[in-house]
């Protein structure tokens, strides 16, 4: 008699989280990769490219598809985007069957978590025949399905954060959709950063609670709540760079000269003239053309794109003073040494590559890395706060 399936990856779930943080990491740095090479758009329907699963070699494939009216078929770009999409449903697929195992010993919790994934199968077949309402519906009971799942467990065995992770991926997969289908909406492309992040985040704290290899601390108390201060600062710069670059305004303070005008000041002044209002307007419609929305490119003017851009820079000042106080703080507590060392010299590469993409004119390899470089430093302070725990008390006999 064959074994069930479930019980024989329940005792491989350690391995499986672990290869769903690294797919999850190459997806965020693949993301970057599409994003910067400006690539968002090379496949203008979704989920599929001009109509295809994978994607067209040649513009002769697809003169009788609806996308290609929408904008001209680019082979070197397209199969970025379609990859990108595939990588991003593989781990989908990886993060379902971790939610699977997770929950199999709650009461209907697999059958909680196979219904909201076959609600969002739905989902998406209606959402290309045009019927965005039902499609919408489907997917919101999916998401409350998961999020009243993960409300009522607690997380002894992992199942809320699994529940969690299904969630957040079923968002990413709706903000990767308005990403195309909204033509790159700054707050879409910045909420679709995010997600990947924290997708990334949960991934690495269910899989180092799954491996169980604490570090035994004194006192921990302290030391977690500066933790979740570093993670919280990490994630407000992650931000402001998602706000940047899809913006438009890494460049805005000038690039290209090693003089000090574009950094550390910004268009030749310490403090220049910047729109901090219009700079940080999160939703706005900029209508061109024939009634057309398209944000390729950026329609913020100059003094708005300074005011970003200058958002960035302090705010990574003030990450960048932290983390490496954190990392000293760390380096003089007993065995914790490597991991001070590591987040010092983490964050001061991550300003070292910020800086280098101002003075190289922002060169494809070092945004990217830049972008690689944050992920780290997430990883790094999420694999602490998973990782530390008091040493349990001994009971010695009477």
């Amino acid at each position: 008699m064959s074994r069930p399936l479930v019980p024989i990856l329940s005792r491989h779930f350690a391995r499986l989280a672990w290869l769903a943080v690294a797919l999850a990491f190459t997806v965020i740095v693949f993301g970057a990769f599409v994003r910067l090479s400006n690539a968002g758009l090379s496949c203008p329907d979704w989920p599929t490219c001009y109509g295809r699963a994978a994607w067209p070699q040649v513009a002769g494939d697809i003169t009788n598809h609806a996308a290609s009216a929408i904008r001209t078929l680019d082979p070197t770009k397209a199969w970025r985007e379609q990859m990108h999409r595939h990588l991003a449903a593989t781990l989908g697929f990886l993060v379902f069957v971790l939610a699977v195992i997770a929950a199999r010993r709650r009461r209907l919790g697999m059958l909680q978590v196979i219904v909201s994934a076959m609600l969002v199968a739905l989902a998406i077949p209606l959402y290309m025949r045009g019927m965005h309402d039902a499609s919408a519906t489907l997917a919101i009971a999916a998401e409350a399905i998961l999020l009243a799942a993960a409300w009522r467990w607690n997380n002894e065995d992992l199942s809320r954060v699994a529940m969690l992770a299904f969630a957040v991926i079923i968002v990413q997969a709706l903000l990767g959709m308005w990403t195309v289908t909204w033509l790159l909406k700054p707050i879409v492309v910045m909420g679709h950063l995010l997600g990947g992040f924290t997708t990334f985040a949960l991934l690495a704290w269910m899989a180092w609670r799954a491996t169980n290899v604490p570090i035994q601390l004194a006192d921990t108390r302290l030391l977690r709540r500066l933790l979740i201060a570093g993670v919280t600062l990490l994630a407000i710069q992650i931000a402001l760079g998602g706000w940047t670059s899809s913006n438009y305004a890494a460049l805005s303070c000038g690039a290209g000269s090693m003089s000090i005008d574009n950094f550390p000041k910004c268009a030749g002044h310490w403090w220049p003239n910047a729109d901090w209002h219009n700079g940080f307007v999160l939703w706005r419609d900029a209508f061109i053309g024939n009634g057309g929305v398209d944000y390729e490119g950026g329609v913020l003017n100059g003094q708005s794109r300074i005011a970003i851009q200058m958002a960035h820079r302090l705010m990574a000042c003030v990450v960048f003073l932290y983390v490496w106080w954190l990392g000293l703080r760390l380096i003089r507590t007993p065995g914790m040494r490597t991991w001070g060392v590591l987040l010092a010299l983490m964050v001061t590469v991550q300003c070292a590559l910020g800086i280098s993409n101002v003075k190289l004119a922002l060169p494809l390899h070092v945004a990217v890395l830049h972008n690689a470089g944050a992920a780290i430093l997430l990883f790094l302070l999420v694999s602490l706060l998973a990782r530390i725990k008091r040493p349990q008390r001994t009971v010695q006999p009477a």
